[in-house]
């Protein structure tokens, strides 16, 4: 099992990571949710039949745990929110984006930010397809979708984006008449 375990580290390692940080935005974080892969591989490999790629197998389980990471963020965010004193001291969003993702192009920026408003689905179709460069079929089998399903959510992904980011780029003055997605 060692050196399956080590083919697949050396094969796909990059691509987990990158999948869980683009889903997840944050790196420490995309770093334990890879060793949460990791240890899910090591006790269900055995049961890998290979009706899949193991790369699109290994995506799959990545996209569950980042499912799992944002259910408990959920509640636990509810918890604090619950708790907290409104009137006290007022929360404010120091969500900036990770040096990684801040790219010189305002439009990319934008687009990054923009990411953040789509749904789960939506975020993880429009990762794996453009950001992981998985065809139509190697996504619905990472999401264990159909096809029409990965083809629908991302026309409706890429809609929402573009709706998101040509609102946006109206706020900040920039003068598109359209932000070509395509």
């Amino acid at each position: 099992m060692d050196s399956v375990f080590d083919e697949l580290y050396e094969k796909y390692h990059h691509d987990l990571f990158q999948f869980l940080f683009y889903m997840v935005r944050d790196r420490e974080q995309a770093e334990d949710l890879v060793q949460e892969v990791y240890i899910k591989v090591l006790n269900s490999y055995g049961r890998f039949e290979g009706r899949s790629s193991e790369r699109t197998w290994l995506l799959s389980i990545a996209r569950h745990v980042a499912i799992d990471f944002f259910r408990k963020q959920r509640s636990w965010r509810a918890k604090i929110i619950g708790s907290f004193d409104w009137t006290v001291k007022p929360i404010q969003d120091p969500q900036a984006l990770p040096e990684e993702v801040a790219l010189q192009k305002e439009e990319i920026q934008l687009m990054y930010q923009c990411l953040e408003r789509c749904t789960l689905d939506q975020r993880s179709v429009l990762v794996l397809r453009f950001i992981q460069g998985l065809s139509v079929s190697e996504t619905a089998e990472a999401l264990g979708w159909t096809e029409s399903k990965v083809k629908t959510t991302q026309h409706r992904a890429l809609k929402h984006l573009r709706q998101q980011m040509e609102e946006e780029a109206a706020k900040g003055g920039w003068h598109h008449e359209k932000i070509p997605m395509e």
